[in-house]
């Protein structure tokens, strides 16, 4: 599909897959929200094209259609929320708004997830505790992707780190994977035709490739300096499973299954800090106003411009609000399974 679907339409006939497929109103509504995120900021690896995988979770079992999310709160700035096998995005949104009410009151809130799912970009539920005034971290792990540093075979998941920082205009916001891509980057590469960058990915024996059809693991973050990226890889696994209880990432069940049937039993962690705890609200503001403006004066290299992290989000998502969002070309041929199938209205 070459042409642009408006960002509303988009999130209608998301909506409506999702309700055709049986999924609560709570559901449709959080899965479509982290999706939007995804494809409006431009992280397209994320963002809608995940609709048709969402879909046949959510028909095969894997994903509980009308989940009881329950959480217990353990201690003044802490607890715990099982997902009850909700679909990801359901889940986090629902800890991070715990989380930022526990923040009010102690001053951080720290939430651990259980009995979750794939929840798609981290940075959209960073993004909902930067809207209620608070810092957050956000961070999951996932089933195995990724190399360790010198390694040969599939071991930590591309589990991302969020962080956000609520200033003037847009939020401070870093969204990363702690692999060198994120897998769904590869799937994207696959479906458009695009060569691999270097360095980021391995075929089945651990070699490096930039062909994306034999790309078989990820490579951590950092090139010859991996072993950070693997480290940060192991931060997000100690918080999502480690202090969850939740399953490592090696006995995650693929994403990609053969089984859509069974409950993946993922974790993940998020964390909201309450400014008016630390130096205060205004005090906060001023500081991270003087950081931006710095960071963005700072010098460029010849040819290039130097940005904040968020800043290139910001800018991919005022265009695409303005002139709509292009469907790479297997996601446009999903959405038209997924609208015969289902017997709903195809994007208009």
């Amino acid at each position: 599909m070459d042409k642009p679907v408006q960002v509303d339409e988009l999130a209608r006939y998301c909506r409506a897959v999702l309700a055709a497929v049986g999924a609560d109103p709570e559901t449709a509504r959080d899965c479509t929200e982290s999706m939007m995120h995804g494809s409006i900021h431009g992280v397209d690896s994320h963002g809608v094209r995940l609709l048709g995988h969402y879909a046949k979770a959510l028909q095969g079992g894997r994903l509980n259609k009308a989940p009881k999310i329950q959480f217990t709160r353990t201690r003044a700035g802490s607890g715990m929320v099982n997902g009850d096998d909700a679909q990801g995005a359901r889940a986090t949104y629902a800890a991070m708004d715990h989380a930022c009410d526990l923040a009010a009151e102690a001053g951080i809130g720290a939430v651990g997830i259980t009995n979750s799912s794939h929840f798609g970009p981290a940075g959209a539920y960073a993004i909902r505790a930067a809207q209620r005034g608070c810092l957050a971290l956000v961070t999951c792990n996932s089933d195995s992707f990724v190399r360790l540093y010198d390694g040969a075979e599939r071991f930590h998941g591309t589990n991302p780190l969020a962080v956000a920082c609520p200033a003037p205009g847009n939020p401070w916001l870093l969204d990363m994977a702690t692999s060198a891509v994120p897998y769904n980057r590869v799937e994207l590469y696959r479906s458009t035709g695009t060569t691999l960058p270097e360095g980021v990915a391995s075929d089945s024996a651990g070699a490096d490739t930039t062909d994306p059809h034999i790309a078989e693991m990820l490579a951590p973050l950092g090139a010859a300096f991996g072993f950070k990226g693997a480290g940060l890889g192991g931060f997000a696994e100690v918080l999502s499973a480690v202090l969850t209880g939740m399953r490592l990432s090696p006995d995650i069940a693929p994403m990609g299954g053969p089984d859509f049937n069974t409950p993946r039993g993922m974790g993940a962690f998020v964390i909201a800090l309450d400014p008016e705890a630390f130096a205060g609200a205004e005090i906060v503001q001023v500081g991270i106003t003087r950081y931006l403006e710095l960071v963005r004066a700072s010098p460029a290299r010849p040819g290039r411009k130097v940005m904040a992290p968020g800043d290139r989000e910001w800018a991919v998502a005022l265009e695409r609000r303005t002139n709509g969002i292009v469907l790479d070309p297997v996601t446009a041929a999903r959405f038209e399974d997924l609208s015969r199938t289902l017997g709903i209205d195809g994007l208009a």
